[in-house]
């Protein structure tokens, strides 16, 4: 019996000298969209911009988009956080189509969607990221609002300026960013591909106050 008893003391002391295991950190998924449309001729206009940051955001982590259903796609991490970036090839008016499939796809919750798209509200550059909020007449997030079938999701809007005659908005955001725009674009994207990575990171919050007026 005392042998015995020895033999699980022993057992159990080498149970408890063993290190505790050390939990990693939650890895999440996000879906970070880049509305625009697809063709060479809308390529680089100020209404593609959602493509662009995106493309840029693929160019910094080295990676490559792929073709794939209702869009071209690419995977990336930003430390222990995995995004997936999506171009829609629905064409603007149905960008809701691509956002809900791959949404649905991936099992990505409302909360951990992004969408990057034009604003001509706002002065050339700047950014806005909200949590949610009305359409404001952008036909990629009033599909993509009626497809999902709520607002509640990130957008951060990119500014094309408005610096159009009345009756030429259409003609303005389909046209090319002027070269005094072309200018200030590389260090404005990167504002909002820094913008996206402290969402991912750090939350709405963080970056919507470190960010917004940046």
């Amino acid at each position: 019996m005392g042998k015995l008893m020895d033999a699980l003391r022993a057992i159990w002391g080498k149970k408890q000298q063993q290190p505790e295991q050390t939990e990693e950190p939650e890895q999440m998924k996000f879906l970070v969209v880049g509305l625009g449309n697809i063709g060479a001729e809308y390529q680089g206009t100020r209404h593609n911009i959602g493509f662009t940051v995106v493309e840029t955001l693929a160019e910094q982590a080295g990676v490559a988009f792929s073709s794939q259903r209702y869009g071209a796609v690419a995977q990336m991490r930003v430390k222990n956080q995995q995004l997936l970036l999506l171009k829609p090839s629905t064409y603007m008016n149905l960008s809701g189509e691509a956002v809900r499939y791959w949404a649905q796809k991936e099992k990505i919750a409302l909360d951990h969607i992004l969408v990057v798209v034009d604003d001509i509200a706002l002065p050339f550059g700047a950014i806005r990221m909200r949590g949610q909020g009305a359409d404001g007449g952008h036909n990629g997030l009033k599909s993509i609002d009626q497809l999902l079938g709520s607002q509640h999701y990130a957008r951060l809007r990119f500014g094309v300026g408005n610096d159009f005659p009345r009756g030429a908005q259409v003609e303005y955001v389909l046209g090319h960013p002027t070269t005094e725009q072309l200018a200030i674009l590389p260090e404005r994207t990167k504002v909002a591909t820094d913008a996206i990575r402290a969402f991912c990171l750090s939350g709405l919050d963080f970056a919507m106050t470190h960010y917004n007026n940046k």
